[in-house]
């Protein structure tokens, strides 16, 4: 049965990734490409994916511009993970096609209330969008079939501050409404992948040189931490040379960081359960956001024990079968680059 997608994100190096999964994917219907400030500011967000689609030559799926900032907090951006445009070392082609005349927001309403049910909402960026949305129709939620969201972190450590994660940390007031607007009056329990699992979703240089060989690129380039900073692929093929580029900053970014020359794939993996959430095993639980603490502003807590006596509001990801997932990513993404390899495109 096919997935009707509608993909709200602040395109960094594994947004990307996630990105060219849904594109790749037979059983995905990606409906809207919403773009978030975020990791980047919300333009050069659009600007990303708009080029992300003129490179394989998807200009019939819509691109909609969302919100410059939170909704209650100023912009942080993270370019020292994800490089200036959000993409690493990578360069697109200049697009061929323009941004929606609609609002990120708007098409959240929008589109659910044209097909009540039928589609599933995946968040991998700060919940900006979705929050104004929910906030002008609170009806939404129970239109959608589905929700999953990238964010948080439980029982793990912060990668923003000590207990916060970036996507929520990023607009904790946003995160806080939405989580309260799901898991009643007819809304789904949204599925919440946190960092806690996505931190397991390691990719290695070993798994990009998979991808490149299943693609039938060549050369086959395997980075290395011996490599010289900033070097650039020179695949042939065209989706495997950006993504290539896009993830060996990632790679060295994680170095850089004492986690070793790997990427963590954070947003692929909720992808992976938009489309299948049968990859993963969960746990019911009520989810709340800090806004105000000095030392915790943004941290998600979930009240395992029941102190706060509410109902539970969500589904929080606790495991998965981490080589299915990457083989999943790999296989798909490189017969996307095969497909996009037989036609001419640019280069």
């Amino acid at each position: 049965m096919t997935t009707s997608v509608i993909f709200d994100c602040d395109t960094g190096i594994d947004d990307s990734l996630a990105l060219l999964y849904l594109l790749a994917h037979r059983e995905v219907d990606l409906v809207s490409i919403l773009s978030t400030a975020g990791n980047v500011p919300a333009d050069v967000v659009c600007a990303s994916n708009l080029g992300w689609l003129t490179l394989i030559d998807r200009t019939d799926i819509e691109v909609c511009l969302g919100a410059a900032a939170p909704v209650a907090c100023e912009l942080m951006t993270t370019e020292d993970t994800h490089g200036p445009f959000g993409i690493g070392y990578a360069e697109l082609p200049t697009p061929t096609i323009t941004q929606s005349r609609r609002s990120a927001a708007d098409a959240w309403i929008e589109l659910t209330a044209e097909r009540p049910g039928e589609l599933v909402g995946l968040v991998t960026g700060p919940l900006t969008n979705l929050a104004l949305a929910i906030r002008a129709d609170p009806a939404l939620p129970a239109r959608l079939r589905r929700l999953v969201i990238m964010g948080g972190t439980f029982h793990h450590p912060g990668n923003t501050t000590p207990t916060s994660e970036w996507n929520i940390a990023v607009d904790p007031e946003a995160a806080q409404e939405v989580f309260a607007a799901f898991g009643r009056d007819g809304a789904p329990e949204p599925i919440v992948c946190p960092l806690d699992l996505t931190e397991q979703i390691v990719m290695t240089p070993d798994h990009l040189g998979r991808l490149a060989a299943a693609a039938a690129s060549s050369p086959v380039e395997q980075p290395s931490p011996e490599d010289e900073r900033g070097l650039r692929s020179v695949a042939s093929n065209a989706v495997i040379r950006r993504l290539v580029d896009a993830v060996r900053f990632y790679f060295e970014f994680h170095e850089d960081h004492d986690e070793g020359y790997i990427a963590h794939m954070h947003d692929p993996f909720a992808a992976a359960v938009a489309v299948n959430p049968a990859v993963v095993q969960t746990r019911s639980a009520r989810i709340d956001v800090e806004t105000t603490g000095r030392l915790t502003r943004g941290t998600t807590i979930s009240d395992d024990r029941g102190h706060w006596g509410l109902e539970p509001n969500a589904l929080i990801a606790t495991a998965t079968d981490v080589d299915a997932v990457l083989d999943d990513l790999i296989d798909r993404v490189a017969a996307l680059a095969v497909a996009v390899g037989k036609r001419p495109k640019p280069q």
